[in-house]
């Protein structure tokens, strides 16, 4: 069926829809957890710092497989790395099933990590290289909407079975098996796009790599993934925390479709970026999300939950047209042998960027307050996002990439 596929051009793009799929399954169960970490805190008894710090586990899981194994999709094949990725998945959720306490809350976290860390870079590359010749665009598109639309749909299906189910911590994650075993299906099926070139060995595996011709676009691109990505992890960690405990709402359908409202204006701003371009829609981006940044601090500061939907939303839509950009770049910049390696390289940066922040958060949390910690976070991305904009609006990435070829 495979060999058909690859074969048909109606079949390539089916192919290549599949593959976008698969990519939102995957993601999913990265961020399931997000809307049930207070459950977990009544549960086990920990504070609001090892919530931060349980994220920051799954962060340096997604860090170390695309530092260490980030291109070996291109050395293996697109296929057998997506069937691990998804394997890692579901070991991730059977330990949130087995309720083992906070040992098996870190261990879900790190596989689940593992998980998103092969993903990343290996079903963007998918996607773009199944769609028809001509549909750059449009694959691109469909990569990171997948991603931040998996990412998206996490938080509001748990947030949803959580609160108007008898099951909050086993359902979502039942659920997300169901999807995975789906998605492992569609996976088995997928032409594979990597023609294998060596011998598999330990020495193949070279991890992230960006190759010299293309770090005049990697670097402004991987800056504002950086900026973005902070953002989406401040509201992935520690956002449903913000609405229980600053804007006193309890309800865990509502925490998980405000987290869910900011990856959908992200996909939302993503649709935007091929109509303003990368060289308007990167700098643009950042300051969009500078403005959103600006209302979650307000909101923080006048405990307004409305303020707080709408810096969401303004943000999300300012990451969604940086993000695109970016990837969009750096995927057209790099050579097809290079391409997973590059694009994995591009997510390092970016994970970093959810990572620190979100840390940060917690250690605030212990000396200022969840609210205090919030606003003091809001500023420092700011601060950021305001001087990464200034920085790609000087350095456009299609010109750096001109400068690179010319060279």
């Amino acid at each position: 069926m495979a060999d058909v596929i690859a074969r048909n051009g109606d079949g390539r793009h089916l192919g290549y829809l599949a593959a976008s799929a698969v990519f939102a399954v995957g993601m999913t169960g990265t961020t399931l957890p997000t809307p049930l970490y207070g459950l977990y805190r009544e549960q086990l008894g920990f504070s609001e710092f090892m919530v931060t710090v349980i994220f920051a586990v799954y962060a340096v899981g997604v860090i170390a497989v695309l530092l260490l194994a980030g291109n070996v999709s291109d050395e293996t094949g697109r296929r057998p790395v997506l069937l691990v990725g998804i394997g890692l998945s579901v070991a991730s959720a059977v330990c949130f099933l087995a309720e083992g306490g906070l040992p098996l809350l870190f261990a879900g976290r790190l596989l689940s990590g593992f998980a998103a860390g092969l993903f990343s870079g290996t079903a963007t590359a998918t996607v773009m290289e199944l769609a028809r010749p001509g549909h750059a665009a449009r694959a691109g598109f469909a990569a990171t909407a997948a991603n931040m639309g998996g990412l998206g749909c996490g938080p509001l299906m748990a947030g949803l079975l959580a609160e108007y189910t008898a099951w909050p911590l086993r359902l979502p994650f039942l659920v997300n098996l169901a999807l995975l075993a789906l998605a492992a299906l569609l996976t088995w099926f997928l032409p594979e796009t990597v023609e294998r070139r060596r011998p598999r060995a330990a020495s193949a595996v070279r991890g992230t790599r960006v190759p010299a011709e293309v770090r005049g676009v990697f670097t402004p691109a991987a800056l504002a993934g950086f900026a973005g990505f902070a953002l989406l992890g401040s509201f992935t960690a520690v956002a449903p925390s913000f609405v229980a405990q600053t804007l006193r709402v309890q309800n865990l359908a509502v925490s998980g479709a405000i987290v869910f409202s900011v990856f959908l204006a992200s996909t939302l701003g993503q649709s935007l970026t091929e109509r303003l371009g990368s060289n308007r829609a990167l700098p643009g981006g950042c300051l969009v999300l500078v403005a959103g940044l600006l209302l979650v601090a307000l909101s923080l500061t006048l405990e307004s939950l409305p303020l707080l939907v709408l810096g969401a939303v303004c943000g999300g839509l300012g990451q969604g047209l940086s993000f695109r950009a970016a990837v969009t770049a750096v995927g057209r910049a790099a050579p097809p042998e290079h391409r997973g390696g590059t694009i994995s390289a591009f997510f390092v940066v970016a994970y970093v960027g959810i990572c620190l922040p979100v840390v940060g958060i917690g250690a605030l949390t212990e000396w200022l307050g969840l609210r205090q910690a919030g606003i003091v976070f809001a500023v420092c991305v700011i601060l950021l996002a305001a001087g990464v904009g200034l920085y790609v609006l000087r350095h456009p990435p299609v010109e750096s990439e001109r400068r690179g070829s010319a060279r």
